[in-house]
């Protein structure tokens, strides 16, 4: 069993192989981000790195989830797809994608680890890193309302399942039938 490169697959091989899959809310999610978090500064340039959350369904207690954990790390703007920066990510096991600008949100470095050829997964951890003022901290506000707001995390779980039902082989439609919902909350966190 060798990691896939990520880079290799189409968007329809890499949705066939890694289906959207939702699982029970798991405890130790929390003490595998923590570990994550301890290995990146033990083997990255901290100095480089700024804030590191988890963030994602897997951060908020009680809803199920795609047993991934998503990683939020602040960098400074000057190093936004900074080679060097990427290359240290390797040899922990990262692969590094650019996710592009797209409906307002700026380009921000992406890298995640757990993928194998066969389709099976380890335990998959997914990168997110950018400036503080990309949009993608917004998550964090999400998170925290969520968590605040259990009635408005069961929501979420049962829109999350619906569109799990409906789209487990195209993860950019799952995605993307989030976006009203998430859009919605953080309008209700705007207007507290």
């Amino acid at each position: 069993m060798s990691n896939t490169d990520l880079s290799q697959l189409t968007k329809e091989q890499f949705n066939t192989l890694y289906p959207v899959e939702l699982v029970d809310y798991n405890p130790n999610w929390v003490r595998l981000f923590d570990a994550e978090k301890a290995m990146i500064l033990s083997a990255v340039d901290s100095n480089l790195l700024g804030r590191i959350e988890h963030f994602g369904s897997t951060s908020i207690p009680g809803i199920k989830a795609k047993p991934y954990i998503d990683i939020l790390i602040e960098i400074d703007e000057s190093m936004l797809f900074n080679e060097g920066l990427i290359d240290q990510f390797k040899p922990i096991g990262y692969q590094h994608w650019k996710v592009p600008e797209r409906d307002g949100i700026a380009a921000y470095m992406s890298f995640g680890k757990g993928y194998y050829n066969d389709g099976t997964t380890a335990q998959i951890f997914h990168i997110h890193m950018c400036p503080a003022n990309n949009f993608m901290w917004k998550q964090i506000a999400f998170r925290d309302y969520l968590i605040a707001h259990p009635e408005r995390a069961q929501a979420y779980e049962s829109l999350k399942t619906d569109l799990a039902a409906k789209h487990k082989n195209d993860r950019g439609a799952y995605v993307l039938g989030k976006t009203d919902f998430v859009v919605e909350t953080l309008a209700m966190i705007k207007d507290q």
